[in-house]
């Protein structure tokens, strides 16, 4: 799995704007816990929320369903935002270290934005990290639905990795009978296979359910930077707008 550059950076948000239409969009951030045997004196390390045993898949995903970036091994006990956090992915993020472009001006815009992770609401929201607005903002609010419809459509692209992972790789439907030291290998390995399965595969656009032995990560754990909002608000602007706005979108949300 190569290492990230501006470059690969610069030809994922094209992907992201052309066919998700979601510019500035540098990948889809998601964990899943992978269903394991409990490790050798490992005491409740593994046992997660969901009150089985796993390890943790921390992974970013291109417009394409592959594997950018990927972190293996956290244990299951622990909340999204310390899997996050105590990442290299995470740790590189927050120092800016991870080789992201310069902003850059959304179409038809005049300000420049950061360019952007997006998850869902177990992920803090940050000044490279998008999540949707909170279910009490926007019964009422058009406009937020509407952001939260395209990230939600951006974003799914991750939980679809994850599926197509798990169809591919029947190791993944079932409890992994091996050790940590063992795993995070073969887990890495099977992420790998996926991206050059994916290279050869002619199906774009595949969505698949993830609804597995991988299963979601969930944290309430809630981070907010009114810089982050600022940002939020900007996107959910531009969605709205004559030149981010997609024919489909009203209807989508009317069907929610």
């Amino acid at each position: 799995m190569p290492k990230p550059t501006q470059e690969l950076w610069t030809k994922i948000e094209e992907e992201f704007r052309t066919i998700w239409n979601f510019p500035n969009c540098i990948g889809a951030i998601d964990g899943k816990h992978v269903n394991i045997r409990a490790p050798w004196n490992s005491g409740s390390l593994y046992f997660n929320y969901k009150k089985y045993f796993s390890t943790v898949l921390l992974a970013v995903v291109d417009a394409k369903y592959k594997f950018i970036i990927v972190d293996i091994g956290a244990f299951g006990r622990n909340s999204d935002s310390g899997i996050l956090n105590n990442s290299k992915f995470g740790q590189r993020l927050q120092n800016n270290t991870i080789g992201i472009p310069p902003n850059k001006r959304l179409p038809g815009m005049i300000e420049e934005m950061p360019l952007v992770f997006v998850g869902d609401e177990a992920f803090p929201l940050s000044e490279h990290i998008m999540r949707p607005y909170p279910g009490n903002q926007v019964s009422d609010n058009h406009d937020k639905k509407i952001f939260n419809y395209r990230l939600s459509r951006a974003r799914r692209l991750v939980e679809s990795a994850f599926g197509i992972l798990t169809q591919k790789f029947e190791v993944f439907q079932k409890k992994i009978k091996m050790q940590p030291m063992h795993l995070d290998s073969m887990i890495l390995a099977c992420t790998c296979l996926h991206n050059y399965v994916r290279e050869n595969d002619e199906l774009e656009n595949l969505e698949l359910p993830s609804d597995s032995i991988l299963q979601d990560i969930r944290s309430v754990d809630y981070h907010t930077m009114t810089n982050a909002m600022v940002i939020r608000e900007t996107f959910k602007s531009y969605f709205i707008s004559e030149h981010g706005a997609v024919p489909w979108q009203t209807e989508m949300i009317r069907r929610c």
